[in-house]
């Protein structure tokens, strides 16, 4: 957004343990196509440049880097895109843990980019229906609910500030 001045700018949270080993152990599979190329198993190369550019992908198109509360808007920045929401169509936000995201959502299916830093995209939930889901965490949610849109779930840096910011300002 180019003319408010940001009230707020939060990074995406540090990955949780468990997504941060599974992000280093995907990690390691181009680059173990890549011994295997360089070691002379010429197969190896197509699925070491395609492994890489999906991981491009994602990291550029899927995981935000950062959420910002603006006067007017919540705006998510992804590397290669923005998306932005005006806060009066924000009827709420939240703090959420393990136990209540359960209860909130029942059992969910994501669909999207899962494991590489993080579950981008969308949640398809048994109670809510879709949910824009932006989360490096497996804990400190926040949901945010829009008045005529689907819900999102993201997990900010300082998650209780972030609440505070966007609900008051």
């Amino acid at each position: 957004m180019s003319t408010d001045t940001p009230v707020r700018s939060f990074r995406l949270a540090p990955m949780s343990p468990m997504i941060l080993v599974l992000t280093l152990v995907l990690l390691a599979l181009p680059v173990g196509f890549l011994i295997a190329v360089l070691a002379g198993a010429r197969f190896h190369l197509a699925t070491c440049v395609f492994v890489t550019a999906v991981y491009a992908w994602i990291w550029s198109r899927f995981r935000p880097t950062r959420f910002v509360v603006h006067e007017q808007a919540f705006e998510a920045i992804w590397p290669l895109k923005h998306r932005v929401i005006s806060r009066s169509s924000i009827s709420g936000a939240r703090l959420l843990d393990q136990d209540a995201l359960k209860q909130e959502i029942g059992w969910g299916i994501r669909v999207g980019a899962c494991g590489l830093g993080g579950g981008f995209g969308w949640l398809w939930t048994k109670r809510r229906g879709i949910v824009h889901i932006y989360v490096s965490r497996t804990d400190r949610f926040v949901w945010i609910d829009c008045k005529n849109g689907r819900p999102w779930l993201i997990t900010p840096e300082h998650p209780g500030d972030f609440v505070r910011v966007l609900l008051n300002g």
